[in-house]
């Protein structure tokens, strides 16, 4: 189903690179009361996870993006939107995001939904009959829409919101080739190489010399310069992808929205620069249950709107928490 959206962005962020940068640079908010824990997953490695918010109110779980974090500025941002709505929150920090790392070669990519279910499987015995949603953005996005068309129905949430999402990736990895673009490609590409770095040096200090074999073996990566020669060097051989594209054919999350089986909005900015308008599905491709809203401008993950530049109005902060309580109402 389309919707017809409500977002209008600021006059003083009036283009997609201005909408994109605002937040990461200028937002600042205090840390929300947070409660940490570490899960132990089936491979003995860990996940890190940032609640917000005590009781028995509904629950929404949270993905963040790309080289972020529960720290990330939409993440906390959302946070204190949800709390302000009677709505709990649990981030989940993808493998080595927490500002600790992980003790496997194992990390995150944007196909990688078994931390996902097993979050949700955890969260779900622990409270059977709670009231359970789930948020993504950008990469987080994808891994969520990618879970929801695995599982169908096979899971019990009340509603998802996805945002900003690189639903084809081989077209979104080639649109970070070109123009002001590739400034964020650079800026991704330097702390991804530099985390395999050091994550390498860490399961050596460990004494984990076999994962950090592993590691290893993608080799230098000072001379790479495009997701696609990443992704088909570390995410493909680290991964059981046969290469950089049977990576991206097999990940991308647009394939996958004709099994969602849950009230999902998905929230795309025609001038996303990370992406381009091709990348949105058509209605044909999506199931009864997915909601798509687009908007001509909006950057990625930025809906920024407001007519004070003093006072900027974080649009997705008022949407989101919109969509799941209506959807909550049904419940």
């Amino acid at each position: 189903m389309l919707i017809q959206s409500t977002f209008k962005p600021a006059w003083w962020l009036n283009n997609a690179h201005l909408q994109t940068l605002y937040p990461a640079l200028f937002r600042k908010l205090p840390n929300s009361l947070l409660k940490r824990e570490r899960l132990i997953t089936a491979d003995d490695d860990f996940i890190d996870i940032d609640f917000c918010g005590e009781g028995d109110q509904p629950l929404v779980i949270l993905l963040h993006g790309l080289t972020g974090s529960s720290q990330s500025i939409y993440i906390k941002g959302l946070q204190q939107a949800l709390l302000a709505q009677g709505l709990r929150s649990a981030a989940l920090n993808f493998r080595g995001c927490s500002g600790e790392y992980n003790h496997s070669s194992r990390c995150y990519h944007s196909g990688e939904t078994g931390d996902i279910d097993f979050l949700y499987r955890t969260l779900r015995a622990r409270e059977p009959d709670l009231p359970m949603a789930a948020v993504g953005f950008s990469l987080g996005g994808n891994v969520l829409l990618k879970w929801l068309g695995e599982q169908g129905s096979g899971v019990q949430l009340f509603a998802a919101t996805a945002v900003s999402v690189p639903l084809v990736l081989s077209a979104c990895a080639s649109k970070l080739d070109s123009g002001f673009s590739k400034l964020y490609r650079a800026s991704l590409l330097r702390e991804l190489k530099e985390y395999v770095h050091l994550k390498q040096q860490h399961l050596e200090s460990l004494g984990k010399t076999e994962e950090a074999k592993i590691l290893r073996q993608v080799g230098d990566l000072d001379k790479i310069t495009s997701f696609w020669q990443y992704d088909d060097r570390v995410i493909a051989k680290l991964y059981d992808f046969a290469n950089v594209e049977d990576y991206y054919q097999r990940s991308s999350s647009r394939q996958f929205l004709q099994s969602i089986r849950i009230p999902t909005l998905l929230i795309q900015a025609q001038d996303d620069p990370f992406m381009t308008p091709a990348v949105i599905p058509d209605i044909t491709e999506l199931s009864s249950c997915v909601f798509l809203e687009t908007t001509p401008a909006g950057g990625h993950v930025g809906f920024i709107s407001g007519h004070n530049p003093f006072r900027p109005e974080y649009w997705l902060e008022q949407r989101i928490p919109e969509f799941l309580l209506e959807q909550l109402s049904h419940v």
